[in-house]
């Protein structure tokens, strides 16, 4: 970029006119700026948008889903005893005795300072037996019984050790089985695999000392006890799944009467999914209203200016605004209105939920009335998929458009950067050799009116 000399010759302000002269020049790019600005800002209305059609899809996506509102809730007479119900369930109730809780297996060594060696001297080998009859053979590295809690519990025998003290220096292994129930039954042997196939292994817990505290046992409860119909489940753990249909089970002490279990439809749970609709739905027409309003402001003189909104005016926008609100105000199969189920379009667009006129329809028809919820979802997933799906989404389709014209404008903006820069450095080289010109010109002036000044008669001769 040359260097301006202001005035050199001239007298002249030539940086200031260098700018002025620019400001003129840079209008384009100014105008695209203001233009690009003006994208931009539309680009983070329409994805605040997006965002909000996608959370309104998910409520509409999960409500839509088969058996999404076959909600229930169970009720137990027993605090012993807790019920789940998925949506597999049937309204309904049932008695439930429980027998015996599930548990592990625990059991002790006898007292020892320290673990025993074979006949070779090197510290004898154990051998876990689990329920299925599969052997683990194990060797400790040394005599110490820290060195054989680390073998057990890296061997994956599905048995796990701590070691206990005794008193007196010694100290007992506790083994507990990692798995509730009868599948975690095990047998636990001092010796090889082989020393246990050939029957001359040691059993650990029947040895003098040694007890086994707890045996491992599947949880019981009966169906109907003390009637013909009488029968008899089991579990590893002490949740009995799908006792019924859809029906669970949790046991925390055994029951000396049956426990009654209720299950009922959860009305209040479908009135939430229902008004969580209701609500998502509003946050995206609200956030349109919002972004399309005009506003009118006052001047000085009096006069009104009106200001349109992000979205004012926007046809891809409007026509999504139409889609949700046709999608929920719409009347769902026989010809019923979603006010019929407490959903109710208000006269600037939005709805409101009245969850006594759902309660009451879930009282007259339960069935009919979820259907009637589920299908205006499904309309309203429809509604928004059309609009934000990743490859044919109208308003991902949009936006995208919109991102392309932003590059565009930056691109643009990048080439009138270099433009207004060689047309500075242009100005500035021809203002500088004008101020140069000028000042030799005045130079040869100086020179020409002292050579005439010489050359002038003197006075008086």
């Amino acid at each position: 970029m040359g260097t301006a000399i202001d005035g050199l010759a001239s007298g002249m302000n030539t940086t200031a006119m260098i700018n002025a002269i620019m400001g003129m020049e840079a209008l384009p790019q100014t105008q695209l700026k203001s233009k690009l600005d003006d994208n931009q800002s539309l680009i983070t209305s329409l994805n605040t948008l997006s965002t909000q059609i996608t959370l309104l899809q998910g409520k509409a996506s999960a409500a839509a889903a088969p058996g999404a509102l076959n909600l229930f809730t169970t009720t137990s007479s027993s605090t012993a005893v807790t019920a789940s119900a998925t949506t597999g369930a049937t309204a309904g109730s049932f008695d439930l005795t429980v027998d015996q809780l599930a548990q592990t297996k625990v059991g002790v060594t006898a007292a020892s300072a320290t673990w025993p060696v074979d006949a070779s001297g090197a510290p004898s080998k154990l051998t876990i037996v689990d329920s299925t009859g599969k052997q683990t053979e194990i060797s400790p590295a040394s005599t110490s019984m820290d060195d054989v809690v680390t073998a057990i519990n890296a061997a994956g025998a599905g048995v796990n050790a701590i070691k206990v003290p005794a008193g007196g220096g010694t100290y007992r292994l506790q083994l507990s089985s990692t798995t509730s129930g009868a599948a975690g039954n095990f047998t636990a042997y001092q010796g090889s695999a082989a020393d246990v196939t050939a029957g001359t292994a040691a059993d650990l817990l029947t040895q003098p000392g040694a007890a086994i505290i707890k045996q491992a046992q599947d949880a019981s409860a009966r169906l109907y006890a003390g009637t013909a119909a009488e029968v008899t489940i089991t579990s590893a753990t002490n949740t009995f799944t799908n006792v019924l249909p859809g029906v669970s089970v949790t046991a925390t002490a055994t029951s000396g009467t049956p426990a009654t279990i209720t299950v009922a439809s959860d009305n209040a749970g479908i009135s939430k999914s229902a008004k969580d609709l209701v609500d998502a739905v509003n946050n995206v027409l609200s956030f349109i209203s919002d972004q399309s309003s005009v506003t009118t402001t006052a001047g000085t003189n009096g006069a009104s200016t009106a200001k349109g909104g992000k979205l004012t005016g926007n046809s891809t926008v409007r026509d999504i605004n139409d889609q949700i609100v046709n999608a929920v105000v719409m009347p769902v199969a026989g010809g019923h209105s979603p006010s019929e189920y407490g959903i109710v379009i208000q006269k600037d667009g939005s709805f409101t939920f009245d969850a006594d006129k759902l309660s009451a329809a879930l009282a007259k028809d339960p069935a009919g009335t979820q259907a009637a919820l589920q299908e205006i979802s499904s309309r309203v997933n429809d509604a928004t998929k059309s609009a934000t799906d990743f490859t044919t989404g109208s308003l991902k389709q949009y936006i995208s458009g919109r991102q392309s014209e932003s590059t565009d404008l930056t691109n643009q903006i990048a080439d009138w950067d270099l433009r207004l820069t060689q047309r500075r450095a242009t100005l500035q080289a021809t203002y500088t050799a004008m101020e140069v010109s000028m000042s030799s010109l005045q130079a040869q002036q100086s020179w020409l009116t002292g050579q005439l000044a010489g050359l002038a008669p003197k006075a008086g001769n």
